[in-house]
């Protein structure tokens, strides 16, 4: 694309330059180690390292274009440079252009909240598949459409550059509708700048997480920048989660959200929720009202959380036409990898993985455990180590309330020890009939876990959820806790293997 046709944009810039040369360019790049002469360099100021520092290395590898928000007086002469106010949004717009527009060709479906957006936004994309609208997702389990499956994103919400490239392929492949998970990182960040959604799905606030440090100044910046999904992304339709605090704030004054709700409040309503065992597999049944039709549902996913994720699930997929009896039907066939995900290996207790790394999170699905009555609630967790500091009290606060046996390891411990996350969290079970035990090594702490149980028990495996990596001093490790537990399944007292899931 020729740089003047390129540069053609909805965003003021200016260059020292008197005028645009004459050049093609064939890709944009936001790291300086992957350009070539027909690349153009996006220097972006991030958390850790600074693009800017980096313009003379982009230089003497062959790249004569770069888009700045600082000076750049470093560049010879033969070098163009673009002085925008805020590369990222430059990043953002000029990846998309080039890539010819991804977004504009898909009917994009964005989801923000605390937590449920992933399992809503899998959900949808099952629902959507199984109705016959090629369905794409993005989010913190990876990305997939038709046979693709990648594996999880460095960011729930890619940065722009990659998610543009993301919803490229899609495009080629046939994609028409991508549902999207978008953080209140990402829209902070303006990963997402210049795109417009179809719909949005608003699933809850909570105040324990993603404040402080590299994230946000504060709480109220934190509901800011998620509120800026539906009110400055295009919406057209909104599902709302009308049992939230935040859902008339987030709901602007055009909308009509459809609102979904477990108290008798909207339009999608679930009631005399019920709770069962099927040989190791936890799920729920309850009775659903929706615009079109009352239904009686089995849900393969324990807690009413999921319900109420599911209502808006089914309720975003009405918008498309999908009757709310079909997508409950494939809702029954729907798993989600890391959420709430039950692995049979035994049928007389439970071990369950969850991604839950907050307080926040671990009470909600924790209290979801109680509701099955477990003779005792043995959970293993930890905390992101060099950050996170201030979700650990809250971590070990919930687990010495609500657990019998906490076992405190390592999550993601980079270059923290782990025994220093466990000794903040540690503190929590002073005076708790809780008994703590400390198991730095995380294989070792699931290990532990499985010989630990007993008949009846439920065991949560707490923070990783899907990931199938640990990160050790910088490093991604090979992790997965699913195959874990299956690796030391015969430690498990008087257990039946396999599983009788009937």
């Amino acid at each position: 694309m020729l740089l003047k046709n390129l540069l053609d944009l909805p965003l003021p810039w200016s260059t020292p330059q008197n005028e645009i040369p004459d050049k093609e360019i064939d890709r944009v790049c936001d790291d300086s180690r992957t350009v070539s002469s027909g690349a153009m360099f996006i220097a972006v100021e991030g958390a850790v390292s600074d693009g800017h520092d980096y313009l003379m290395s982009a230089y003497r590898l062959g790249c004569r274009t770069f888009v700045v928000e600082k000076r750049a007086d470093e560049l010879p002469d033969d070098a163009f440079v673009a002085v925008f106010e805020d590369s990222r949004k430059a990043l953002a717009l000029l990846s998309a252009k080039i890539l010819g527009e991804p977004a504009k060709k898909l009917t994009l479906i964005g989801l923000t909240g605390t937590k449920g957006k992933t399992t809503t936004a899998l959900m949808l994309q099952s629902i959507l598949c199984r109705a016959g609208h090629k369905t794409g997702y993005i989010g913190s389990n990876g990305v997939r459409y038709g046979d693709v499956k990648l594996p999880d994103t460095k960011n729930t919400t890619p940065g722009s550059l990659e998610l543009n490239r993301y919803l490229a392929d899609m495009v080629h492949a046939g994609v028409t509708h991508a549902v999207l998970e978008v953080s209140s990182q990402a829209l902070y960040m303006n990963r997402v700048y210049g795109i417009d959604f179809d719909t949005v799905i608003f699933t809850n606030i909570g105040r324990d997480d993603h404040i402080g440090g590299a994230e946000h100044p504060s709480f109220e910046h934190y509901v800011e920048c998620k509120r800026s999904l539906f009110f400055d992304c295009g919406a057209k339709h909104m599902i709302c989660n009308a049992d939230d605090p935040f859902a008339e704030y987030m709901t602007p004054p055009h909308l009509k959200p459809l609102r979904v709700s477990l108290k008798g409040n909207g339009d999608y309503t679930a009631s005399n929720i019920a709770f069962y065992n099927n040989g190791g597999i936890l799920g729920v049944t309850a009775e659903v009202k929706t615009p079109a039709e009352d239904i009686s549902i089995m849900l393969p996913l324990p807690g009413e959380f999921n319900v109420l994720n599911a209502l808006s699930a089914v309720a975003a997929a009405s918008v498309y036409g999908v009757a709310p009896t079909l997508a409950f039907r494939a809702l029954r066939e729907t798993h989600v990898e890391g959420r709430f995900e039950c692995v049979p290996v035994a049928k007389d207790r439970i071990f369950v993985i969850d991604f839950a790394h907050n307080g926040m999170a671990l009470r909600s699905v924790l209290s979801a455990l109680k509701k099955y009555e477990p003779k005792r609630l043995i959970c293993v967790f930890g905390s992101v180590g060099g950050r996170t500091h201030s979700r650990r009290k809250s971590l070990g606060d919930v687990a010495a309330e609500m657990c019998d046996l906490a076992i405190i390891t390592a999550d993601d411990p980079d270059f923290e020890p782990p025994s220093s996350v466990a000794a903040d969290i540690l503190p929590s079970f002073e005076g708790s009939s809780c008994v703590a035990v400390e198991i730095d090594d995380r294989e070792q702490a699931i290990k532990y876990a499985l010989a630990q149980s007993r008949a009846g028990d439920i065991v949560l495996f707490a923070g990783k959820g899907h990931e199938n990596f640990q990160l050790v001093k910088g490093v991604r490790l090979p992790f997965c806790e699913r195959d874990l537990i299956h690796k030391y399944k015969e430690v498990i007292p008087a257990a039946l293997h396999p599983a009788v899931t009937e």
